[in-house]
């Protein structure tokens, strides 16, 4: 049985259903009343797995930041690999559900090691850029693109 995704509203009167109440914190609710607007999501995505060929990995990485367009930068060894980009979608749940499927729908497109998703982070924008301005955002990225750890 397929299941169509599905969002949960914040639980503030403006979103479908009932959610958690604080997901937003007021980011992006211009009082326009239209919660349906895209977002952008600040994704880090981390596989491992088995031991690879390192060229295969960069291979199979750079081939994703091909078919990928907002690949923002990668990192990676024979056995992990972190992946992180920016995803435009409606809510977290939607960004999540989207960066969970990412691995999974382009392993075989860009003969990726059969790696399995050990970590994911989702936070939005705004949240990025404070603990970027805090000193304790991501680690230092190097230019965009594909990178050994």
């Amino acid at each position: 049985m397929r299941r169509a995704l599905t969002s949960v509203g914040t639980g503030d009167g403006h979103g479908q259903g009932s959610g958690h109440g604080g997901g937003d914190h007021g980011h992006g609710d211009d009082g326009h009343g239209d919660r349906d607007e895209s977002r952008l999501w600040h994704i880090t995505l981390s596989v491992s797995g088995k031991p690879a060929p390192l060229s295969e990995v960069r291979r199979g990485l750079e081939q994703l930041a091909h078919d990928h367009p907002f690949l923002l930068t990668s990192r990676y060894a024979d056995d992990h690999a972190e992946i992180r980009y920016w995803e435009e979608a409606r809510d977290l749940h939607d960004a999540a559900a989207v960066a969970l499927r990412l691995w999974g729908e382009h392993r075989s497109s860009a003969r990726l090691p059969p790696w399995e998703i050990v970590g994911l982070e989702v936070i939005d924008r705004a949240t990025y850029h404070q603990r970027v301005a805090e000193g304790y955002g991501p680690p230092p990225a190097h230019p965009v693109g594909v990178h050994p750890y």
